[in-house]
C-alpha cells in the first residue's frame, strides 16, 4: 500500500521548480499588502479620523517593520526548516491583516501593519533563497525574476483591485480578503516537500564576515535611496493624481494598473538582464527613474504625462529588487540569507525614508508635488554607489556557490 507524498520543490533540469511559482503567489500578496494603502489613503484617513499624511505613516511603519524583521527572522530562523518558516510567516501575516481591519483606532493600525510586515520580512529573506536554491545555478536568476515578478503582478492586480474593492465595500474589506487568500498560500506551502540542507552550518561570525567587503554595502546604500525615492512619489499618488491632474476618484485603480504593468516589465527585465549585465542594468534604471520622477513635477497637470511617468517610475523601480538581491546573494555566497534579508532591509529602509519625507513635503510650501520632487532627488542620489559599484565591478556569476 503506497502512501501519498506532497509535491517536490525540485524540478528535472532545465525546467523551473514547482516552489517559484508557488512563492511568486506569496510575493504577490506580500507586495499587494506593502503597497495598498497608497490606494485606500483617502478611504483610511477618512475612517480613522486622520490627515492624509499622517495615513501615510502606515506606509512608513510597515518598511521600518521590515527593515527590523528581515535581518532579525532571518537569523532567528536560520536553523529551521524553511517550509516551517514560510508558512508561519503567512500565518503571522494573515492574523496582522485580520487585526488591521478589526481596528478601531489609527494606533492600533500601526500596530497590526508592524507585525504583518516583520512577517513580510522573513518571508521575502527565505523565499529568495529557496527559490534560487531548488533552481539551481543555472536557473537561479530566472527563478529570482519569477518569483519576484509577484511585485510586478500585485502593482498590475493586486492594488488596484484592492483599491476597486475599499471603493465599493471599504477598506477593511480589502483586508480581510488579503488574510483569506494569506491562509490559503500558507495551505498549499504546507503541502509542498522542500529540501533542507541538514548538514554545517556557517556560523553566525563567519555569515556577517561575508559583510566587511565595501561592494555589497554599495548595493545595499544605491537600494535604499532608489527604492525610497520611488516610493516617496508613488506613496501619495492618490492625492497627486486627484489634487493636481484633476482626475476622478474613481479612476485611481487605472492609473495603478498603468504604475503595475511598468512594474511588471522592470521585474522581468531585470530577472533577464541580471545575470550578465546587472550594474548596468542597474545604472540605467537609476538615470531613467530619476529623470521621469523629475519631469512628474511640471507634466502631472496632464492626465498623459502622469500616467506616462508613472509607468516609466514603475519600470525603473521594480529593477531594483530582483536585481539588489541577486547581486547581494552573489557577493555574500556563503550568508545567502542574510544577504537577502539584508536587500529586503534595505529596500524597505529606503521605502520607510522616502514615505515619511514625502509625508513632510506633502505639507510644506512645496505641496501635492513635494514627494516626486524628494523622489527625483533621493534616486538621483543613487547614482553615486552604483558608479563606484561600477568600478569596483562585481565577481564572476558562472560558477555561483549553492546556497546553504
Amino acid at each position: 500500500m503506497s502512501s501519498r507524498r506532497p509535491p517536490s520543490a525540485q524540478a528535472s533540469p532545465g525546467k523551473m521548480p514547482i516552489v517559484v511559482p508557488i512563492l511568486m503567489v506569496g510575493a504577490f500578496l506580500m507586495c499587494t499588502t506593502e503597497n495598498i494603502v497608497a490606494g485606500l489613503l483617502t478611504q483610511i484617513s477618512s475612517d480613522l479620523h486622520v490627515t492624509e499624511a499622517r495615513a501615510g505613516l502606515l506606509i512608513t511603519i510597515f518598511a521600518v517593520g521590515m527593515v527590523i524583521g528581515a535581518p532579525v527572522m532571518a537569523v532567528a530562523t536560520r536553523k529551521l526548516h524553511p517550509r516551517v518558516t514560510l508558512v508561519g510567516a503567512l500565518i503571522i501575516f494573515a492574523l496582522g491583516h485580520a487585526f488591521t481591519a478589526l481596528s478601531s483606532s489609527f494606533e492600533m493600525s500601526l500596530v497590526a501593519r508592524f507585525i504583518s510586515a516583520v512577517a513580510t520580512g522573513a518571508f521575502w529573506a527565505v523565499a529568495a533563497v529557496v527559490a534560487t536554491s531548488a533552481a539551481g545555478p543555472a536557473l537561479a536568476s530566472r527563478a529570482l525574476g519569477l518569483m519576484m515578478s509577484g511585485v510586478g503582478l500585485a502593482t498590475v492586480a493586486g492594488v488596484p483591485l484592492g483599491a476597486f474593492i475599499g471603493q465599493l465595500v471599504g477598506w477593511r474589506g480589502t483586508f480581510w480578503l488579503l488574510t483569506v487568500l494569506t491562509v490559503i498560500a500558507a495551505v498549499i506551502i504546507s503541502r509542498i516537500s522542500l529540501t533542507h540542507n541538514t548538514g554545517d552550518q556557517a556560523s553566525i561570525g563567519s555569515e556577517l564576515r561575508a559583510f566587511r567587503q565595501v561592494r555589497i554595502w554599495l548595493v545595499l546604500a544605491a537600494t535604499a535611496v532608489v527604492s525610497g525615492g520611488v516610493m516617496a512619489a508613488f506613496s501619495y499618488i492618490q492625492p497627486l493624481l486627484i489634487g493636481r491632474t484633476g482626475l476622478p476618484e474613481w479612476s485611481l485603480p487605472l492609473a495603478l494598473v498603468v504604475y503595475g504593468i511598468g512594474c511588471l516589465l522592470g521585474t522581468n527585465l531585470a530577472g533577464r538582464l541580471g545575470d550578465r549585465h546587472a550594474i548596468a542594468t542597474y545604472l540605467g534604471a537609476t538615470v531613467i527613474g530619476a529623470l521621469a520622477l523629475a519631469l512628474l513635477v511640471p507634466l502631472s497637470v496632464s492626465p498623459v504625462w502622469s500616467f506616462l511617468l508613472f509607468f516609466v517610475v514603475g519600470a525603473a523601480g521594480m529593477c531594483v529588487p530582483p536585481l539588489a538581491t541577486g547581486m547581494s546573494i552573489l557577493l555574500a555566497p556563503t550568508a545567502p540569507t542574510l544577504a537577502a534579508a539584508s536587500a529586503v532591509a534595505a529596500y524597505n529602509g529606503g521605502v520607510a525614508l522616502g514615505s515619511w519625507v514625502a509625508g513632510m513635503a506633502l505639507e510644506s510650501s512645496l505641496g501635492i508635488t513635494g514627494p516626486s520632487a524628494i523622489g527625483a532627488i533621493m534616486v538621483g542620489v543613487g547614482l553615486i554607489p552604483l558608479i563606484v559599484l561600477a568600478l569596483l565591478r562585481l565577481p564572476s556569476a558562472t560558477t555561483p556557490k549553492e546556497p546553504s
